[in-house]
């Protein structure tokens, strides 16, 4: 019997994850494991560079189409890595304080 997403290949996503996928704190330590060893099959059949070699990445597929509700960890966690890839990015700063306005103009010394 051929394995589901078998690839030669890990994944990595540098863009979104420089330091890994267990390091950001989106995914469990179980979560990243599956995104490294199958997120190149994943990312292949998602984009439909890979057919599918048998039922459960058939369905993998319709769930990446919006056909079908995700019921496996491999479909559960590919979504939650699309749906975090394609979120806002938060803004930080280093002061928890209100933006300081520039008053100057404002300024009357009582001169005029």
């Amino acid at each position: 019997m051929v394995k589901s997403f078998f690839s030669e290949h890990l994944f990595f996503d540098n863009k979104n994850y420089p330091y890994g996928f267990a390091r950001h704190g989106d995914f469990t330590i179980k979560e990243a494991r599956l995104l490294e060893l199958y997120g190149f099959s994943f990312n292949e059949l998602s984009l439909s560079k890979r057919e599918p070699i048998n039922e459960e990445e058939r369905l993998f597929i319709e769930v990446c189409k919006g056909l079908r509700e995700p019921k496996t960890e491999a479909e559960h966690v590919w979504l939650k890595y699309i749906t975090f890839i394609k979120r806002p990015k938060r803004f930080h700063t280093l002061s928890g304080g209100q933006l300081q306005s520039d008053n100057s103009e404002d300024y009357n010394d009582g001169d005029d």
